[in-house]
């Protein structure tokens, strides 16, 4: 069975999944994927977990660094998991690009290079928005491009975290929104 809770934050509303144990989901109400990975059968009940994660973002949106991540579990392919790993290793308030991470993942695979367009694939199918930090990667060049969530979202949460936005910017139309 799989569980949801919702969450109000100052950027919208946010749903909670879970499989009864752990964090399998959060995602701002709307945005793509959202629920990608959440039965169409779940009940809206308060958990331990959930507890936990509404504690842990309203740390956040207080513009606090949690010290903390609540139990997460993630079930993805193995690349996926490593990116979703590398992730959760960016400090907060910094950003890396997809490039950056692709370095890291063919680093750790003896690889000479690594697709940083796959990278880009499984950085927009992380299925637990802000814990896991998806909206602190960037392309390479500093463009604020992709966010499921949306980009004034990307905007708002890298600006909540004080990173550093003069060499970040918003693409122009027509480019990878």
């Amino acid at each position: 069975m799989q569980y949801i809770s919702k969450y109000t934050s100052p950027l919208g509303a946010i749903t909670l999944a879970s499989n009864g144990e752990a964090l399998t989901g959060l995602w701002f109400d709307g945005q793509k994927y959202f629920g990608a990975n959440l039965s169409k059968e779940y009940k809206n009940v308060e958990l331990p977990v959930f507890k936990q994660t509404k504690e842990w973002l309203n740390l956040y949106f207080n513009g606090q660094k949690p010290d903390f991540i609540p139990l997460l579990a993630l079930q993805a392919s193995e690349f996926r998991l490593a990116v979703w790993q590398i992730l959760l290793e960016i400090p907060y308030g910094q950003t890396l690009s997809y490039g950056d991470i692709s370095a890291v993942l063919a680093k750790q695979k003896g690889l000479k290079t690594m697709s940083a367009q796959a990278v880009g694939g499984a950085v927009g199918h992380n299925p637990i928005s802000i814990i896991i930090p998806c909206h602190r990667v960037v392309g390479s060049n500093g463009n604020l491009t992709g966010y499921a969530g949306g980009l004034e979202k990307k905007i708002a949460l890298l600006q909540l975290e004080g990173a550093d936005m003069g060499a970040l910017f918003t693409p122009k139309k027509g480019t990878a929104l």
